[in-house]
């Protein structure tokens, strides 16, 4: 897995100028740690004394990815099943996802497939997904091997991080990751169709077909 310290990935609040805008959902079972995982790379804070998400939430972040201003919108939904027909109404105009279960809990890392078939219920086709396996720091109650993690990303064929919100480890690295792999499948768009996007303004869907571009990805890239 790539290491972060990329020094074109900086942080720029202050400034809400940007080229590109991105929306990115965390979803998962209750618990995994996704609020945790949120604030570890939109503030660089960590407690454990969270308390269960209610509905859905968001922070923004900007990042310089070369040399043009990424703006992630990233929410952060709640796992309980109670939630779901608010948080699945956000689905839409995602352009990608961090899919996260706990590899201390059997149960979260069963549900990842129930998740996927949200994904794709809710979702337009071109959103793209991460796998991640997090509290990799609680490796005394890991009931979920790497393998069987990277065994299940590959079956879906998406990519796959272990990470850890408490110890930092590797969650720039997802989402990085995740921006880099947005970016790339836009560019094959305009290289298979360059009348996509060429030229028109901020906030353009990446396609004019009903229902199938991102309303609120503002990406002109």
């Amino acid at each position: 897995m790539a290491g972060g310290g990329d020094p074109k990935w900086q942080k720029d609040a202050s400034d809400q100028n940007f080229d590109y805008m991105f929306k990115l959902l965390i979803i998962g079972n209750s618990s995994v740690g996704k609020t945790s995982f949120l604030f570890r790379y939109a503030d660089d804070s960590f407690t454990s004394a969270f308390v269960s998400t209610v509905g859905i939430d968001f922070k923004v972040k900007t990042v310089f990815r070369h040399d043009k201003r990424v703006k992630l919108q990233i929410w952060d939904t709640a796992g309980q099943e109670r939630y779901r027909t608010i948080t699945t109404a956000y689905y839409r105009g995602a352009m990608g996802f961090i899919l996260m279960y706990d590899i201390t809990n059997e149960e979260s890392f069963n549900s990842v497939q129930d998740w996927v078939t949200q994904i794709k219920t809710y979702s337009w086709d071109n959103a793209q997904v991460i796998l991640v396996g997090n509290k990799c720091d609680m490796e005394d109650e890991r009931v979920i091997s790497f393998e069987r993690g990277k065994q299940l990303a590959d079956q879906l064929g998406v990519e796959f991080f272990e990470t850890s919100a408490k110890e930092n480890v590797h969650v720039t690295d997802v989402f990085e990751r995740l921006v880099d792999i947005i970016c790339d499948k836009m560019s094959e768009s305009l290289d298979s169709d360059p009348t996509l996007v060429a030229g028109g303004p901020k906030g353009q869907r990446l396609t004019d077909q009903p229902g199938q571009g991102p309303p609120n990805a503002n990406c002109n890239c």
